[in-house]
């Protein structure tokens, strides 16, 4: 038991965000199942709207529980959302246009290519969140650790 602890502690942020990078595949894959499969919905509107879902989701999980924002102010708080959702979109882009290419060049199942783009928009948004949208934030406690 101590060396699941250990190795929590030493990668707290890291488990974290792929425990909530999991929670938000669900919540990407069942509401985009949903509305394509329940609903009839087109791709398209379907990946969309679950994007959307799933975006805010990722937010308020990677805010408070990954990364422990620290962020107050009004500027820094509009900063970060901001920054979160722009590269949220660039890989939500990036994720429709692996979900057309699999639906539409190689006429395969939709939602096997929605989990495929899903896999990359995970990865991609951490990167983006680890290395510029709350580094700031790190940098905070880092400077509060050291003094």
């Amino acid at each position: 038991m101590e060396r699941i602890i250990a190795f929590y502690k030493k990668y707290e942020e890291s488990v974290l965000y792929l425990f909530f990078g999991g929670a938000t595949f669900v919540v990407s894959v069942v509401t985009y199942a949903l509305f394509s499969a329940v609903l009839h919905w087109t791709y398209t509107l379907a990946y969309v709207v679950s994007w959307f879902l799933a975006v805010f989701f990722a937010y308020v999980t990677n805010r408070i529980w990954v990364f422990k924002s620290e962020v107050r102010n009004k500027a820094g708080l509009l900063r970060e959302i901001w920054q979160f959702y722009l590269a949220r979109i660039v890989t939500g882009v990036i994720g429709w246009l692996i979900l057309m290419f699999g639906v539409n060049l190689l006429h395969q199942n939709d939602l096997i290519w929605n989990g495929i783009q899903n896999i990359f928009v995970i990865i991609s948004n951490y990167v983006l969140s680890k290395l510029y949208i709350f580094k700031e934030v790190e940098e905070v406690i880092e400077d509060k650790i050291n003094k």
